[in-house]
């Protein structure tokens, strides 16, 4: 009778195993919520000074395992010259507030050495795919951010998330709220933290 619960038992326990092995970690544009934890500021530009947000952390999971010995300066820098990194449709943001953003992409990828693949260019070797949400309170908007990271055959590889705090624009509410410089600072931290990741692999 013993040896028939302990075999019971171990049933049990291997298949929750398996059961948490065959858990898929899906992204959901609905699953963007403001979380709330370190703080993060948009620098102050035009004038005006951004109230500090909350901002959550760096996920990264599906990615490669980080590299036991750092790359050197000239390591990475080979890296990010060899990446042709495409920008995938911008899910939630309006027109008007992805035309900045979208632009400063492209100027910030050319300063850390990065070349954009055009959306019927097959050689990119990373796809970019981005999530937005904005949410008006008072007379500050907060937009939310979450950028996945795929390969070429559609592997998701690394997640990049956040949100951005500042006062909003032409006293409108949502996406109308939101000002250009704050789209363009939200580019400038993406490809910063995409390049700083890229470039720290082994490899």
């Amino acid at each position: 009778m013993r040896r028939s619960h302990v075999t019971t038992v171990s049933l049990l326990v291997a298949l929750a195993l398996a059961a948490c092995t065959n858990a898929k970690d899906v992204l959901e544009p609905s699953a963007i919520t403001p979380p709330a934890t370190s703080t993060q500021a948009l620098p102050a530009t035009q004038g005006n000074t951004a109230a500090a947000a909350p901002a959550p952390a760096t996920t990264t999971a599906g990615a490669p395992a980080t590299a036991t010995t750092p790359l050197t300066p000239a390591q990475s820098a080979a890296i990010l010259s060899k990446t042709r990194l495409q920008i995938a449709p911008i899910v939630g943001a309006s027109v008007e507030a992805a035309t900045p953003l979208t632009a400063e992409l492209q100027t910030r990828a050319r300063q850390r050495g990065i070349t954009l693949a055009g959306s019927a260019d097959q050689t990119a070797t990373h796809v970019l795919k981005g999530y937005f949400s904005a949410i008006s309170e008072g007379k500050d908007t907060t937009v939310i951010y979450v950028w996945d990271v795929y390969d070429p055959a559609g592997n998701r590889l690394h997640r990049i998330n956040g949100q951005l705090k500042a006062p909003s624009a032409n006293g409108g509410d949502s996406w109308k709220a939101v000002a250009p410089a704050t789209m363009q600072a939200i580019a400038d931290q993406t490809i910063d933290q995409f390049a700083d990741w890229l470039g720290g692999k082994a490899g």
